[in-house]
């Protein structure tokens, strides 16, 4: 998503440059690239302020939406997800494919896939996060990344996965290159599993393609394994 805001941004600074340089020759008024920014501005900060920056992520992933080689890239991104969490026990309650989804059940961000963390949330409160919870959790984090780049080569989403996964485990004390250490470990145990099971990970795809409801998307993937 950041290209595509930094390209959109690059188009609305050029056209009010033309409009500016080409005014006269239009007989446009000067005012109207000036009230042009002014009112661009105006929205851009009542959503920074107003919405924490929704609107606008709803507005680039909308504009995003129409390219099938991005929504298709979401999707793959996700049914990793959604596949290594099943794979390793991490109940799934649902999933979104787009900023407008994730914003009408109330989810933060672009959406993605949601699950049952409250046992990790607890152990992280109490400080008694198990080892096999925390590879297991981080396996999942980079398991979209990690399907996106079996299929495509390489992931232009995964920057929140990462976030997350190195916020966790600073958190837990772990140093820049202990951090980069497991998230390579992390991403090579995706692999294998995706790999392991990909049948039912091109299976899930095209269910999750058809919007399939998280039951179906369960079902599906115990008839491939």
């Amino acid at each position: 998503m950041s290209k595509i805001a930094l390209n959109l941004v690059a188009i609305f600074v050029f056209l009010m440059t033309l409009s500016t340089l080409l005014g006269s020759m239009f007989n446009l008024s000067p005012t109207l690239p000036a009230l042009a920014t002014f009112t661009i501005l105006g929205i851009a900060t009542f959503d920074s302020f107003g919405l924490q920056g929704k609107g606008g992520t709803i507005f680039l992933d909308w504009i995003a939406g129409f390219s099938p080689k991005h929504r298709e890239r979401i999707i793959h991104h996700e049914a990793g997800h959604f596949l290594v969490a099943y794979l390793l026990g991490i109940p799934v309650i649902g999933y979104t494919l787009s900023a407008w989804e994730a914003w009408k059940q109330k989810q933060p961000g672009q959406g993605g896939v949601s699950f049952d963390d409250a046992e990790l949330a607890s152990q992280l409160e109490q400080g008694t996060l198990s080892a096999q919870m925390l590879d297991r959790y981080c396996t999942v984090w980079m398991a979209g990344i990690t399907a996106e780049t079996l299929v495509y080569e390489n992931a232009e989403g995964g920057a929140d996965d990462k976030s997350k996964l190195a916020g966790v485990l600073r958190s837990l004390g772990f140093s820049v290159s202990a951090c980069e250490q497991k998230q390579r470990f992390c991403v090579l145990q995706a692999k294998t599993l995706l790999q392991e099971n990909w049948s039912a990970y091109q299976a899930l795809v095209d269910a999750m393609r058809q919007k399939a409801t998280v039951a179906e998307c369960l079902k599906i993937i115990d008839e491939k394994l």
